[in-house]
C-alpha cells in the first residue's frame, strides 16, 4: 500500500468520520467538561482496535489511544472543546442561536479532533496492511480554549516518548504556519477595598472598582511601550455590584498577555503586575494576583513542515467538490463586499510556505508546549469560506457543512500521508530532532504553569 491507498481508504470511510464530527459539534462542551465528547471518541477508538486510557495528567477529559508497538512513535493531537456564548444553528447564513447564550464550536475543534483522528486511523491502516511495526498514539487534549490542557499534559510528561507529533487547524485557507504562535499567560487580578455610603461617607470607602479602572488605564498607556508583536487583552468579570451609591468593595478582571517568546512574556507579565500594584497603592486597596495558566510559543521544524506542505500541494482538495457552495457564498457575503468575492468562495490553492518561519501569528495554542517537548508539524486547511474568522457565529454555522467535512477529510489525508512519509524516511526524525535541539538550545522543556497551579473550569475563572 502507498499513500494513495491510504487516501482511498479514508475517502471510503469518510461518512464514519463526518458522523463523529457532527456528534462533537452537537455536544458543544466547554473546557474540562467534555465528558460526552470523550465518550464518543473512546467508543470510536476502541472499535478501531486502539487501547484507550482516560484521565491523563489528572485531567478527567483527557485521554490517549495507543495501537502498535516499536519505533517510530508518532503522536496525533486532537481537540474537542467548544466556546461559551457561541450557540448557533448549523447551515444558516444569519446569526441565529440554538439555545440563547449557549456553547458553540467557533474554532472548529469538532473538525480538528476528528481530522487528526483520521490521520491516526489512516496511518494505522497503512502499518497494519503492510505488516510494519510502529506505534500510533492519538491524544485527546481537552480545554485548548483558555484551559491549556496540553500544557498540563506536557508538564506531567504525557508527550515525552514521542518521536514527533502531527496536528492541524480549521482555517479559511490551506497553509503551513508562517511563524510561531505567541506564548500566553492568563491571570486574574482581584481588588479588595472598603464599602461605604457613596454620598454620606465617601471618605470612609476605598473603591476596588476605581483600582481596577486605573489598572486598565495604566495598561492602555503600556501598549505604546511594549513590542508590537505582543498583545494584552482583558475582561472585567466583577464590577463590585450594581448600586452606584455604594463604594465598590470588590472588583476583578481576567487578563491575557501574549508575546512571541517566553522571556518577553515574563518581562511583560511583571510590568502588568506592577501596574496592578500601583493601582492598588493609589486607591489604598489590596490586589490579589492569581496566575491561572500559560502556554509556550510554537517551535517550527522545517524537516517536518516541508513534508506536510508537499503533501498538501499534491493531494486533491475535495472542498472543490462540495455540494453546498451556495451556502458558502452566503457566508462570505456576511463578511465581504459581494462584488469582491470572485468566482470561488474558498482559497483553494495552498499559500506559499514561509521556510524562514519568522512571522509570528497573533494567536496562541497549547500545541506550543508539545512542540517544546518533541518535534511537531501542523497545517491549516480550508473548512471555512474566505474571510471567516475563528470564534465567530459563521464558523459555528459552517461546522456541519459538506465543505467543512471535506476540508477535514483533506486535513486527515495530509496528516496520514505525512506520517507514512516519516515512517518510510527514518532519517527525517533524526533531522527533526537536530533542528529541535537547535531551536531549544539543547535546554529541557520548562512548563510555564507552576506545579501548584491546577486546571480551572470556566465557572471557577469567572466568579
Amino acid at each position: 500500500m502507498d499513500k494513495q491507498g491510504v487516501i482511498k481508504y479514508l475517502e471510503e470511510r469518510s461518512s464514519d468520520f463526518y458522523a463523529l464530527s457532527d456528534k462533537i459539534w452537537s455536544n458543544a462542551e466547554i473546557r474540562f467538561q467534555e465528558k460526552e465528547s470523550v465518550n464518543d471518541y473512546v467508543a470510536f477508538l476502541e472499535k478501531e482496535g486502539f487501547s484507550v486510557e482516560v484521565g491523563l495528567a489528572g485531567l478527567k477529559t483527557s485521554f490517549k489511544a495507543v495501537w502498535g508497538s516499536g519505533k517510530p512513535v508518532i503522536g496525533f493531537l486532537g481537540e474537542y472543546d467548544a466556546l461559551p456564548g457561541l450557540s448557533q444553528k448549523a447551515g444558516v447564513a444569519v446569526k441565529e442561536s440554538i439555545c440563547g447564550n449557549g456553547n458553540g464550536h467557533g474554532c472548529g475543534h469538532n473538525l480538528l479532533g476528528v481530522g487528526a483522528l483520521m490521520g491516526a486511523v489512516g496511518y494505522k491502516h497503512y502499518l497494519e496492511t503492510e505488516g510494519k511495526k510502529g506505534t500510533v498514539i492519538y491524544f485527546g487534549c481537552p480545554a485548548e480554549e483558555g484551559g491549556s490542557g496540553k500544557t498540563f499534559m506536557a508538564r506531567e510528561g504525557c508527550f515525552n516518548d514521542l518521536d514527533c507529533a502531527l496536528s492541524w487547524h480549521p482555517a479559511d485557507m490551506n497553509m503551513m504556519p508562517p511563524g510561531p504562535v505567541l506564548a500566553n499567560d492568563s491571570i486574574r487580578y482581584s481588588f479588595t477595598g472598603k464599602a461605604s455610603h457613596a454620598a454620606a461617607a465617601p471618605e470612609k470607602g476605598r473603591s476596588a472598582l476605581d483600582a481596577l479602572e486605573l489598572m486598565n488605564i495604566g495598561v492602555q498607556f503600556l501598549r505604546e511601550h511594549m513590542p508590537s508583536s505582543a498583545r494584552i487583552h482583558y475582561a472585567i468579570t466583577d464590577t463590585g455590584g450594581i448600586s452606584p451609591n455604594i463604594v465598590q468593595a470588590h472588583a476583578s478582571a481576567l487578563y491575557q498577555i501574549r508575546a512571541p517568546y517566553a522571556p518577553e512574556l515574563a518581562s511583560l507579565y511583571e510590568r502588568v503586575n506592577n501596574i496592578a500594584r500601583g493601582a492598588a497603592l493609589m486607591t489604598d486597596t489590596e490586589v490579589e494576583i492569581k496566575f491561572l495558566k500559560g502556554t509556550s510559543n510554537t517551535l517550527l521544524i522545517p524537516a517536518l513542515d516541508e513534508i506536510m506542505y508537499k503533501n498538501m500541494c499534491e493531494i486533491h482538495n475535495p472542498v472543490e467538490d462540495a455540494s453546498d457552495m451556495d451556502f458558502a457564498f452566503e457566508i462570505v457575503k456576511t463578511q465581504k463586499d459581494p462584488n469582491s468575492i470572485g468566482d470561488s468562495a474558498f482559497n483553494i490553492k495552498p499559500y506559499p510556505w514561509n521556510k524562514a518561519g519568522n512571522i509570528p501569528l497573533p494567536g496562541s495554542s497549547d500545541v506550543g508546549d508539545v512542540s517544546w517537548v518533541c518535534p511537531v508539524t501542523q497545517c491549516g486547511t480550508s473548512t471555512w469560506p474566505k474571510g471567516t474568522a475563528a470564534h465567530s457565529w459563521q464558523a459555528v454555522s459552517c461546522g456541519k457543512s459538506d465543505f467543512a467535512h471535506r476540508g477535514m477529510l483533506f486535513a486527515g489525508e495530509i496528516i496520514a500521508a505525512t506520517a507514512v512519509d516519516i515512517f518510510n524516511n527514518p532519517e527525517v526524525i533524526e533531522k527533526a530532532w537536530s533542528q529541535h535541539r537547535e531551536k531549544t538550545g539543547g535546554q529541557p522543556y520548562v512548563c510555564p504553569i507552576p506545579k501548584e497551579i491546577t486546571p480551572a473550569e470556566l465557572e471557577a475563572e469567572t466568579t
